[in-house]
């Protein structure tokens, strides 16, 4: 038997000592994980049903609603920077606890503005907790999952989110439909609408809280807090009867130190980070300047800007919301399967198609009053091709991009390099979110063709800078090379 303390077998020699992993265990902690990702949904979609009501109450202007939208975004970007060092000092588990309190502090707040700037500050204290989320679920989910299922559960985390995306745009739609005056009425309990949109996510957020109390912390946090006997413990949970000594063994060794990890240890050679460092920054961005948050944070002001009423254009939403859910199934059913590049550029084409349609339907559109009016052959062309784009993002990005960044970096720079990964991913999503309003305002046709643009790149980097990472150990990570390197 091998011990932490002498060298463990190679994998490769090394054959399980019972049954195969606990399948059963290892889902239930993935699934009670990954509902950080469907807050990290619910709350960064929520407000979708509330921009026009926002522009009413508080007379704002085009780049005052970008920004207000976009505020959640900034705090996104600092969440997911700290929060991997952070749970590296007290826990995965402990910085769930946190997001999840940050959560119910932010749509109380926000439920309860009165002014755009108290509702920003709001927004910024919900995004803090949903970047947090987003780096800690995908890093716990990644550190309990066993490899051969490691891409369905780390699936979970996008199910989640799109899942939570979807509640919040059903959430949205319930609420104008039962309020006298739609999404700026007010609701039958009083108040306005679109305060009880934002107070929703407090009983997710609740939720998520409890749920996170009744889980056991990553047996890879704990091996690197020489909890050697609670690491065992979890191991064993989810490996059945399983080498867990050699596992634990593993871990020791891919560790390879016990001292605090510093955003230093991602430095590299190449523009002063670690190559595999900058190939989850990029992925993060280009998941991004696709736009896919464009759909869901401005779709029902997009498809009413284009002639469609306010409940055709909620419920239009709601369709794109639900192609996402069915088709992020897809990807589930096949990341472990045929793997994450050939996914990542089967995706990257189909984007590119579909907003390239979505470009010239925009482009060719005529002006009246000041917007394009889709007929009745590019309408119907339009809804279809947002739809197809959604599917190949839900099927393909959107989840493999968070699996990658959960497994791709190795154990002992994981959280921190995930954090900037993720960071890079909110401030991306910042600039797109930010930027749509006023770049739709001069023309639609021009915003679209930005996102095809990126689209086509995205497919390029996957070919020359990502590697393939399905089927491999978290402990084997480091020796990862890119295409067209060699090991």
């Amino acid at each position: 038997m091998t011990t932490p303390d002498s060298e463990p077998r190679p994998a490769a020699d090394r054959r399980p000592d019972g049954p195969s992993h606990s399948v059963a265990t290892a889902v239930l902690l993935a699934g009670a994980a990954a509902l950080g990702g469907f807050l990290f949904g619910y709350d960064s979609s929520v407000i979708n049903g509330t921009v026009d009501a926002l522009k009413e109450t508080f007379g704002l202007g085009g780049f005052a609603v970008g920004f207000v939208v976009s505020a959640a975004l900034l705090g996104c970007a600092a969440g997911a920077w700290f929060a991997g060092p952070l749970s590296d000092r007290v826990g995965r588990v402990r910085v769930m606890h946190l997001a999840a309190l940050l959560f119910v502090l932010s749509s109380l707040g926000s439920a309860l503005a009165f002014n755009p700037v108290d509702l920003t500050f709001w927004r910024l204290v919900g995004g803090v907790a949903i970047g947090a989320a987003s780096v800690i679920a995908p890093a716990y989910i990644a550190e309990i999952a066993p490899a051969e299922l490691r891409g369905r559960l780390g699936s979970l985390q996008q199910m989640a989110i799109v899942l939570g995306i979807f509640a919040a745009l059903v959430v949205d739609y319930v609420i104008a439909q039962v309020s006298d005056g739609g999404a700026t009425g007010t609701f039958p309990w009083g108040g306005g609408a679109w305060r009880w949109m934002f107070a929703s996510a407090m009983a997710p957020a609740v939720l998520w809280g409890i749920i996170a109390t009744m889980i056991p912390e990553s047996p890879r946090y704990l091996v690197k807090k020489h909890e050697m006997a609670r690491a065992r413990q979890v191991l064993a949970r989810v490996m059945g009867h399983g080498d867990v000594d050699a596992k634990i063994g593993d871990i020791v060794r891919s560790i390879a130190s016990d001292r605090p990890v510093h955003l230093r240890d991602l430095r590299g050679p190449r523009l002063g980070l670690l190559p595999i460092v900058w190939v989850g920054i990029l992925l993060s961005v280009f998941q991004q300047f696709v736009g896919i948050n464009v759909i869901f944070y401005y779709s029902s002001s997009l498809w009413q800007a284009v002639g469609f009423s306010e409940d055709d254009a909620m419920l239009t939403s709601v369709i794109n919301s639900l192609v996402n859910v069915l088709f992020t199934l897809v990807a589930i059913a096949l990341v472990d399967r045929v793997g994450r590049r050939p996914l990542l550029l089967g995706g990257a084409a189909g984007m590119a198609v579909s907003l390239g349609l979505l470009t010239v339907c925009f482009a060719t559109a005529p002006v009246v009053g000041g917007e394009p009016r889709l007929g009745d052959l590019a309408g119907p062309v339009a809804l279809v091709a947002a739809n197809v784009f959604v599917a190949s993002f839900a099927a393909t990005w959107g989840p493999v991009v968070w699996v990658m960044l959960g497994e791709m970096f190795n154990n002992f720079i994981r959280a921190s390099a995930l954090a900037v990964a993720a960071s890079a991913q909110w401030l991306a999503n910042w600039v797109i979110t930010t930027t749509f309003p006023g770049i739709s305002g001069f023309s639609l046709g021009l915003a679209y063709g930005i996102y095809t643009a990126a689209s086509v790149l995205a497919f390029v980097f996957v070919i020359r800078a990502v590697p393939e990472t399905k089927g491999r150990e978290l402990e084997d990570m480091d020796k990862l090379t890119t295409p067209g390197t060699r090991a």
